[in-house]
């Protein structure tokens, strides 16, 4: 095993995380609410009247955001190497995962850990350890 140097990117990285650190503190403080993605999108498929505009505003900066990045720095080459097919059952299947789990990793994984949720860290293990078991029998056991 070797490291790949030229994805080795520490301070992006470090950077990117403090940012959505104070992202879901502020949003904690100044909106009372869990910074979690899937709680925001599905809110907003069923949002009462006055909780539509901040999930509306939440889900553009989220579909903005790398728009806005891409005029500041170079965009880094894409390498998705899957069919729409996959991809989109993939989508899906993340989607019912956070219905099952009541939440996805920004809610439990950031916000809830934050908050020592005990739910939250049981469900980070859980999603945690799917992602490496699934890493492992696709590069080890299938060979992909």
């Amino acid at each position: 095993m070797s490291l790949d140097w030229n994805a080795f990117t520490p301070w992006p990285a470090l950077v990117g995380g403090a940012l959505i650190g104070l992202a879901a503190v502020s949003f904690a403080l100044f909106n009372g609410r869990i910074a979690g993605i899937s709680g925001v999108l599905g809110g907003l498929l069923r949002a009462a009247g006055g909780d539509r505009a901040w999930r509306v505003a939440f889900v553009l900066g989220l579909v903005l955001s790398p728009w806005v990045y891409g005029r500041v720095a170079p965009p880094a080459a894409p390498r998705i190497e899957a069919s729409w097919g996959l991809l989109i059952a993939a989508g899906l299947l993340v989607g019912v995962g956070t219905r099952l789990g009541s939440g996805c990793t920004s809610g439990h994984g950031v916000c809830g850990l934050s908050r020592f949720s005990v739910r939250s860290l049981v469900a980070t293990l859980c999603f945690m350890g799917a992602g490496f078991a699934t890493v492992f029998v696709a590069r080890h056991l299938v060979g992909a």
